[in-house]
């Protein structure tokens, strides 16, 4: 038979840190487009990006430049946070039942 401490300590070490999700998601998506972005600066061209470019669409004030690399980021850091954030409430959720 379990102990309520044994099932304490179970949905302790099954539960994950929300936040701590969110803030890793948030890096590598943050990060990925700002690489991303930067990369095809320094590679130039006439179009550099054509398709990167119509993320501009969705996070206003996006361009493939030096300073759209910057606002990008902030960008896709929050999705990538809030994306985080949901996975590890929702896996907290369904673990603890």
């Amino acid at each position: 038979m379990t102990s309520p401490q044994d099932v304490k300590l179970q949905s302790t070490l099954l539960s994950l840190n929300a936040r701590a999700w969110g803030i890793a998601f948030g890096l590598v998506l943050g990060g990925g487009l700002f690489l991303a972005t930067l990369f095809l600066v320094v590679k130039g061209g006439p179009t550099p990006g054509q398709h990167l470019q119509l993320l501009g669409a969705f996070f206003p004030g996006y361009r493939v430049s030096v300073l759209g690399s910057l606002v990008g980021f902030v960008y896709a850091f929050v999705m990538g946070y809030a994306l985080g954030r949901i996975i590890g409430e929702v896996y907290n959720r369904l673990a603890l039942r």
